[in-house]
């Protein structure tokens, strides 16, 4: 029996079933897609985490401690790929004699690696000029010293004569702050900068200088075994990855108290990514939940728009003599049947949506995603299972066959619940822009984070109270008793306007519905894109921030990058080069960087956004700048820590080439700068290249910045190439720049998320607009047939089905375009403080909200279209079947 109906309800439902199953599988699609995206997300984070640690361990041996004991113990602790000793030695400091000067330096270290450290370690040191081993560098000390390859530098050790050493070779230390960081100092312990000068000895010369001074001074030198663990092992998710890695290095402790102190530079990374994670989840509760919610909801909208067919089936089945207990078991068949398939349809949808995306992750994630789909298959089931089951309680024969819609006003409209949530929802949006908000909340000096989630209140609240008003408006406006829901039907139905608005003001609920509906799918498309167009444009902006342009070529005072300015410009796909200067100044005692520019011309190589300043726009503040020679903008940070007005003479002391002395440069403050292109988040000064060049006495320009007319991984490929190897300077791009910028929402990969949001967004949305029309035709189709009968034509047929098309189409794209863009400017508003800088404003993705409005108006012309033509054919065969 079952069998049977379900034969016939497909044969003869075909469109119903067909349009069910859409929208199902749609919903059960999305949550699992979104599923997948969660669990890969933390895989993500936790691989990249892990691949940007250059030293996982430092293991410092105390004074006397077996060091073979200690080798023994790291290994026991956890599986250790490499494992290389470091040898620091303090030192009093350095001295080179060069032509007829003498140049010398305060305290220093000295250290030596072992055989093949730098292979194994790679990411420690930077080779810049003359030999890849012997005796090395760095070369902010070869600044300062005024030494290269060739040159003598006598060392200063601590009670003993100093020592001199042939300098072989300079090298940057790109991870100078781990390599010289305190080991087992505690997790709120302020960080150590790392010392200005740096010789690196080989490991034997390191004995014959330095073995007496260990022997007579113990405490001013320490050997170190910087480890590499495996990592095949660790788990996916950030948050175990951590549990894992800091049980082992407590093991290690254990093992070696007494004899070592541990910093595990693992450990803190992945318990700063247990942070980023929580961005993951900001992601999918500002951006997918939303999307859930719209699936879901429609779904069970779908679902009760065949509540008047199957009402009809239930009369059918009680005039054939079925039972109560016999109508609803076959009703309920179909819900059953439709949410199986359904639901195996829209998971296998997912699998290959994230397979194509690259978001499959493991055998977790596909778990994950099935609990997803069965949620979803679950919901859509017991909405078609409700419709059914209100379908059966007709009381009558007749009472079944009729399809009334509600007269009376929902309580929630009574009590105004849609203006309150609006107003509830302006207050928290108000009160969390107004005070600084942050998304993800790490207090001061407390090392967990955790995310606020009151702040999705405002946003939550404002599209459920949209979505309220939007249905008051709808069923104010479909009425006969309002004069202008005639007037506005006119040009559609003509003399017909009067019939067309009863028989519509008949079916408020269900017209009303289809508007929400289709303006809640338009909202989110809307809201999603510009959303993710406005992420996408700050990353960069973010990026170039950090990078200083699209390309920069990164050199020191000693190997300034200025020097190779025309041969950068030479490189193909380079469309503006500008060099910047990068110094060092004194403010008082502290010591802040310092960038000399051009600010007439630095904007052709990079983007400076109003945002970057304060007290005016970016052409504001570089026009006074260029006006003002001995001009200095200055950070906000200094500006407060200084106590400093506007107009103020600031005497800053520069290094000048002529003596390599810090000599006091009057300088004008003229304005505030908030963030610089290359400069740190914290305190530096912009100056005029051409001052500080005159001050100075040195008009080497250590940066380059590019704008790239083509790709810009591949133009810094081809202008390092152009460089070549022996240039000394570091070329890089945006790209670096966005897979290193820190622990903020830009950390995460919000492009996934975004696919999938605005491709089952678009679905969704023309799901929404097509099938609530289609699907409210199919109920109807009785009502239809017997106009057909008594004569009316094909064109007042149609003045019916276009003035109900076209309420729906044009209702819920312009409500929900208003929401749309509301929520946008809302949810970017409420992240601003993750961004750096903010954005100015949102960004448009006309072009794809173009498209996707189009999609939607041509899935409802195909719905009219398709009802058309059914209301004229076959209306006997119709009145017959239903």
């Amino acid at each position: 029996m079952i069998a049977l109906w379900l034969s016939g309800i497909l044969r003869r439902r075909t469109a119903r079933v067909a349009g069910l199953c859409a929208g199902i599988a749609l919903t059960v699609a999305m949550l699992s897609t979104l599923a997948f995206f969660l669990s890969e997300s933390g895989a993500s984070m936790t691989e990249r985490a892990i691949s940007d640690v250059p030293i996982d361990w430092q293991v410092e041996a105390v004074p006397g401690a077996d060091q073979n004991a200690l080798i023994d113990a790291i290994k026991r602790a956890a599986p250790v790929k490499i494992i290389h000793q470091v040898k620091y030695a303090q030192s009093d400091g350095f001295e080179a004699r060069t032509a007829d000067t003498t140049q010398q330096t305060g305290p220093g270290k000295v250290i030596a690696f072992d055989a093949n450290y730098a292979v194994d370690f790679p990411k420690e040191l930077r080779w810049l000029a003359g030999k890849r081993s012997g005796v090395l560098i760095a070369q902010q000390t070869a600044a300062n010293l005024h030494v290269g390859p060739g040159d003598n530098v006598s060392i200063k050790r601590l009670g003993l004569p100093p020592v001199e050493v042939k300098i072989d070779g300079v090298v940057d230390l790109p991870d100078a702050d781990a390599l010289f960081q305190g080991v087992g100092l505690p997790p709120q312990a302020a960080p150590q900068a790392p010392p200005d000068n740096v010789v690196i000895l080989p490991i034997s010369n390191w004995h014959e200088a330095f073995d007496a001074q260990q022997a007579k001074r113990p405490d001013t030198t320490r050997t170190q075994f910087h480890v590499r663990l495996v990592h095949d092992g660790l788990p996916s998710d950030p948050t175990k990855a951590y549990t894992v890695v800091a049980g082992q290095s407590r093991n290690l402790e254990a093992r070696v108290a007494g004899q070592a102190l541990v910093s595990t530079n693992l450990g803190a990374r992945l318990d700063t990514v247990r942070s980023d994670a929580l961005y993951a989840t900001v992601l999918f509760l500002f951006l997918g939940i939303p999307g859930v919610a719209l699936a879901l909801v429609l779904t069970v909208s779908l679902a009760n728009a065949g509540a008047g067919a199957r009402m009809q089936e239930q009369s059918l089945l009680r005039i054939h003599g079925a039972s109560d207990r016999k109508s609803l078991m076959l009703l309920q068949s179909e819900p059953f049947a439709i949410g199986i398939v359904s639901t195996l349809l829209g998971f296998f949808v997912s699998i290959a949506f994230s397979s194509h995306s690259g978001a499959l992750a493991d055998t977790s994630s596909l778990l994950f995603a099935a609990l997803a789909a069965v949620l979803g298959g679950a919901v859509a089931m017991l909405a078609i299972a409700v419709s059914a089951f209100r379908a059966s309680r007709a009381t009558t024969v007749v009472g079944a066959r009729q399809a009334v819609g509600r007269s009376h006003v929902p309580l929630w409209q009574s009590l105004c619940v849609d203006l309150v949530m609006l107003a509830c929802a302006g207050l928290l949006f108000w009160q969390s822009a107004s005070t600084g908000y942050e998304i993800v909340l790490a207090p001061e000096g407390v090392p967990a984070a955790s995310v606020d989630y009151n702040a999705f209140l405002s946003p939550a609240l404002f599209s459920m109270g949209f979505g309220l008003l939007i249905f008051r408006l709808c069923r104010y406006f479909i009425s006969t008793s309002n004069p202008l829901f005639e007037t506005v039907l006119r040009p559609i139905s003509g003399t017909l306007a009067g019939a067309v608005a009863a028989s519509i003001a008949f079916q408020q609920l269900r017209i009303s519905r289809g508007i929400v509906m289709t303006a809640l799918a338009v909202a989110f498309v809307t809201s999603t894109a510009i959303f993710n167009v406005t992420y996408e444009g700050q990353t960069r902006v973010d990026a170039e921030l950090t990078n200083g342009a699209d390309v920069t070529v990164f050199g020191t005072t000693a190997h300034p990058a200025g020097g190779k300015l025309e041969t950068v410009k030479n490189v193909p796909g380079v469309e503006a080069a500008r060099t910047m200067q990068h110094r060092f100044a004194y403010v008082g005692s502290d010591l802040q960087d310092l960038y000399g520019i051009d600010p007439r011309s630095i904007g052709a190589a990079t983007t400076l956004s109003d945002a970057y300043f304060r007290g005016g726009t970016t052409s504001e503040i570089l026009a006074k700048l260029a006006a003002t020679p001995n001009g200095v903008l200055v950070s906000e940070e200094t500006v407060s820590d200084f106590q400093l007005l506007e107009g103020d003479t600031i005497n800053l002391r520069l290094v000048s080439a002529k003596d390599n002395q810090y000599h006091a440069v009057p300088f004008k403050f003229i304005g505030v700068a908030r963030e610089f292109p290359t400069a740190p988040r914290d305190s530096f000064l912009v100056a005029n290249a051409d001052y500080v060049s005159k001050m100075s006495e040195s008009t080497a320009a250590e940066y380059v910045l590019v704008r790239a007319s083509s790709d810009p991984g591949m133009l810094s490929k081809a202008i390092a190439t152009a460089l070549g190897p022996t240039s000394g300077l570091d070329v890089k791009n945006i790209g670096d720049a966005s897979h290193i910028i820190g622990t903020s929402l830009t950390a995460v990969n919000v492009g996934k998320l975004a696919v999938i949001e605005l491709f089952f967004g678009a679905v969704m949305a023309v799901a929404a607009g097509g099938l609530m029309v289609g699907l409210g035709f199919i109920d109807r189709r009785r009502n239809y047939a017997v106009l057909t009968l008594i004569g009316a034509k094909p064109r007042q047929l149609a003045g019916f089905l276009w003035s109900e098309g076209v309420l729906v189409l044009v209702g819920g794209i312009v409500f929900g375009v208003i929401s749309g863009v509301t929520t946008a400017w809302m949810l970017v508003k409420l992240l601003t403080g993750v961004f750096d800088p903010p954005p100015e404003t949102i960004s448009v993705p006309w072009g794809y909200l173009a498209s996707v409005y189009v999609m939607i108006a041509g899935s409802v012309l195909v719905a009219i279209a398709f009802a058309s033509r059914r209301a004229r054919v076959g209306a006997y065969e119709t009145l017959r079947d239903l």
